[in-house]
């Protein structure tokens, strides 16, 4: 495991780039806290996040490129189009996924829900997904259940043994993004 600062990581960003895209598992930094992601479109990449946060079943958020991958892959009402307006953000936006993109992540990251929790954090990493042009897991470093990661001292010794590389910016101050489930039109605040 390599930890990288931004400025080591923007030094090869192509490279790392390319790893991303191939399906390497990495800690990330978010408006809020750290995340663990991963190319959401490898099955592969998926499951070695479950395994590492010993997760077999609850779903995944992605961060997703643009707002217009979110309005390609999701069904917009109303609201959802309000709240898509304040993203960048820390909001978790949860929707629909519309019937024929069913396939815009691997069925590991939701289970094959219709349903799916985007997010674009307020974070200079979010310019790297859109770069990479594919949607990026995005959960908090911890195992299931035990404290997530706001500073290196709070990594999990085998999650930052079992990825590929860290991206480390400093201690966080946040908390994980606020999750707004837009799912059945009216948005029900759920805060963590």
């Amino acid at each position: 495991m390599k930890v990288l600062s931004k400025k080591d990581f923007l030094a090869d960003k192509e490279n790392y780039l390319k790893l991303i895209l191939k399906g390497a598992v990495f800690i990330y930094p978010t408006d809020t806290i750290y995340g663990i992601g991963c190319n959401a479109e490898d099955s592969g990449a998926v499951r070695r996040i479950r395994e590492l946060k010993k997760r077999p079943t609850n779903p995944f958020s992605v961060i997703a490129p643009s707002k217009k991958w979110i309005s390609d892959n999701c069904i917009l009402g109303k609201e959802a189009k309000k709240w898509l307006k304040k993203l960048p953000g820390p909001y978790t936006l949860i929707l629909k996924i519309k019937k024929d993109r069913k396939k815009c992540v691997a069925k590991e990251v939701n289970a094959g829900s219709e349903l799916i929790g985007v997010r674009i954090p307020k974070n200079w990493f979010s310019n790297i997904v859109k770069q990479a042009n594919v949607p990026v897991v995005t959960t908090s470093v911890n195992e299931a259940g035990k404290q997530f990661m706001v500073s290196e001292k709070d990594v999990n010794q085998d999650i930052a043994e079992g990825v590929d590389f860290i991206v480390y910016e400093g201690e966080k101050a946040g908390k994980p993004s606020t999750i707004i489930n837009l799912s059945q039109g009216k948005p029900i605040i759920m805060n963590r």
